[in-house]
């Protein structure tokens, strides 16, 4: 049995998780909303169609499920011990996360210095680390990071003294923020979680008075429904419901283990849920105004001014603020944000992986501190390579092929071991029925048991199926990544999802008895093994009225007959 803290600190981190979710909506949402398939308004029908039918359900079972049964993402699948593997697949999707955000965050970190002086260095194209082909327009990711010196991911070179510098001031930032758990990490998301709200109004009011920000507003709001037909802005929309919540990566159940049993969960997900959808909304505006700027400025088309990944927060908007009155001002704040935003996600990813290995191997619960320097430093190694000369291409590369398809897979194993297995045995498929009532006095509705039992496992199963049938390789700009590189990544994307196929064989080998008897175990909540031995499990059927029926009687132990 896990033993967790009941003190303030850990309410504190949990309560304010709900806004770390909000606002990491519009970091990742930075990243997606604009790039060569996802267009403005085609992009946000597909999104809040996902928040209503999967993110929302999906949210609220991840509260439930850690709050009821205090473990992190490996140890809390002791209800259901086959599909143990989906909690290790999460982890390590955090993590592989996690090499390439704590980057994010020093590039951030780099920009922030760089704007303390009177003439920000990317305005202009007269700096000795500009190449031959700078241009107002494309002058600042490239030059400031010196990207014009790697022809790509075969010649990275060596980690810039200064990115690595700032790399090691993240990781230092993360550890002392993790490594005594939620109550230091409880303390720091005061900050981390609240100052982006405050900027990003800053940066709207300012946005809108610039010339050309209405057309960018209008592009925002306008829906091409022509690219709805585009397999990839239904990808885009999915992936980031994942990001924005939290859901698949382990962060939800890792929080809300630490939170109080009686703790109202499903008030939370309601809350927090629309919220995000409001804060990912709210930060299309700030965006699209500076691109209408942008647009105007440089008397170019708006899907000309826009670039995928982070070429939009750190080209487009360093060269929008470097235009503004007082451009090192507004630098400084915009970057200050963007830091926040980092931190406060990279350590919910970290936490992650962090409680979810402490509770799966409890001798780690006594060397909390030793083992978090051991993730974060081991973090710091691998993210070397994202700080080279060709550093963006790695990043592309983990960007792509880290939490895509296998964020989604993992979320489609998680819901089906819930809505299928455990849920089905505990009370028909009411995910959770009976610990909802302990925890908050009433059962999920029609609405949440649809969800969980059919509509989201339909949906998580389409979108990954459609996500392999339509891959692309990887690329950046103009640059396309030879077949070794997409292998690697394809490599790095199945090392996840494998876990869940690995573990279930090794449980079902491991397990003793005939066929019937593994099969029992595996799918019979660990405290109730004593039932197996004594050749009594809950039934398991697949009956589309157990949807709608959830009944003591039909929760009722019953002979296991294979």
């Amino acid at each position: 049995v896990t033993v967790r803290e009941e003190s303030s600190a850990p309410l504190l981190r949990v309560n304010l998780d709900k806004e770390e979710a909000q606002i990491k909506a519009s970091f990742h949402f930075m990243f997606v909303l604009y790039n060569g398939a996802v267009v403005s308004g085609a992009f946000l029908v597909p999104y809040l169609f996902f928040m209503v039918i999967a993110g929302m359900p999906l949210f609220y079972m991840e509260l439930a499920l850690g709050q009821y049964n205090r473990e992190g993402a490996a140890g809390v699948w002791k209800i259901c011990p086959l599909f143990k593997g989906v909690g290790f697949t999460v982890i390590l999707i955090s993590l592989y996360v996690g090499f390439y955000y704590n980057v994010i965050i020093a590039w951030a970190l780099f920009y922030l210095f760089s704007s303390f002086s009177g003439e920000l260095p990317w305005i202009h194209c007269n700096n000795t680390w500009n190449s031959p082909n700078c241009s107002d327009l494309n002058s600042t990711l490239r030059g400031v990071l010196h990207l014009h010196e790697s022809s790509g991911i075969d010649d990275l070179g060596l980690p810039r003294w200064q990115l690595t510098s700032c790399l090691a001031v993240v990781i230092v930032v993360l550890y002392f923020s993790l490594w005594k758990g939620v109550k230091t990490s409880g303390k720091v998301v005061w900050i981390t979680a609240t100052m982006p709200y405050v900027v990003l109004t800053v940066l709207l009011l300012r946005g809108v008075t610039l010339p050309g920000a209405i057309d960018g507003i209008k592009a925002y709001l306008s829906v091409d429904f022509l690219r709805l037909c585009d397999a990839q802005v239904w990808i885009e929309a999915a992936t980031q419901i994942c990001f924005s919540l939290g859901v698949g990566f382990g962060v939800l159940i890792a929080f809300s283990s630490y939170n109080k049993f009686s703790n109202n969960c499903y008030r939370d997900a309601i809350i927090t849920s629309s919220i995000n959808s409001l804060t990912s909304f709210f930060s299309g505006f700030v965006i699209f105004s500076f691109l209408g700027y942008m647009s105007h400025k440089h008397n170019v088309a708006l899907d000309k001014v826009a670039t995928d990944g982070p070429g939009l927060v750190f080209i487009i908007y360093p060269e929008a603020i470097a235009t503004l009155p007082g451009s090192s001002v507004w630098a400084v704040i915009f970057f200050i944000m963007l830091l926040t935003l980092g931190i406060d996600s990279a350590m919910g990813g970290m936490e992650s992986v962090i409680t979810g290995l402490i509770d799966e191997f409890k001798f780690l619960h006594k060397h909390r501190e030793l083992f978090t320097l051991f993730i974060v430093v081991s973090t710091f190694l691998i993210s070397l390579s994202c700080v080279t000369n060709g550093g963006i291409y790695v990043f592309t590369l983990l960007d792509h092929f880290a939490a895509g398809t296998s964020i989604l897979f993992g979320v489609l194993i998680e819901a089906i071991g819930i809505a299928w297995f455990y849920g089905e045995a505990e009370c028909c498929s009411c995910m959770c029925g009976e610990a909802d009532v302990e925890m908050i006095g009433q059962r999920p509705g029609l609405y949440w048991r649809l969800c969980w039992k059919f509509v989201s496992p339909c949906f998580l199963l389409f979108m990954v199926v459609v996500s392999f049938a339509t891959f692309n390789p990887p690329k950046y700009g103009s640059y396309y990544f030879p077949t070794w590189a997409t292998m690697v990544g394809w490599c790095l994307s199945i090392s996840s999802m494998i876990m869940v196929p690995l573990y279930a064989f090794y449980k079902f080998c491991s397990l003793p008895g005939s066929f019937c008897d593994k099969l029992a175990y595996a799918i019979t909540p660990e405290t109730e093994h004593h039932l197996v031995e004594r050749g009594e499990v809950r039934q398991f059927t697949v009956s589309i009225m157990a949807a709608f029926m959830c009944t003591a009687e039909q929760g009722r132990l019953h002979k296991f007959h294979g």
